[in-house]
């Protein structure tokens, strides 16, 4: 696997952990983590200004579905691997 993808699941599944201490000591909410994500996901989905593939879009979008996915596992008290999220999202779309 390329070094930089290695860096990106890291940096991901570092991110998630963030999230659910952010949400464990109530700074924010799960709800409110989620809503900043979706902005940041509709923001990708509706910026005109590069012509991105379809592929190439969901490139991008794919951490922040790993981490929306993580918050709604940590939500429950579960927890997943980075290729147990990444098979979500694979079958998501």
């Amino acid at each position: 696997m390329n070094t930089a993808n290695l860096q990106l699941k890291g940096l991901i599944m570092a991110m998630a952990s963030l999230c659910d201490a952010i949400a464990e000591k109530e700074l924010l909410t799960r709800g409110e983590i989620d809503a900043a994500l979706s902005k940041a996901r509709r923001a990708i989905e509706e910026d005109d200004d590069h012509e991105l593939s379809g592929a190439n879009q969901a490139a991008i979008l794919f951490p922040i579905r790993v981490l929306q996915l993580a918050g709604e596992a940590g939500g429950k008290g579960e927890g997943a691997t980075f290729s147990d999220y990444a098979r979500l999202v694979g079958k998501l779309g």
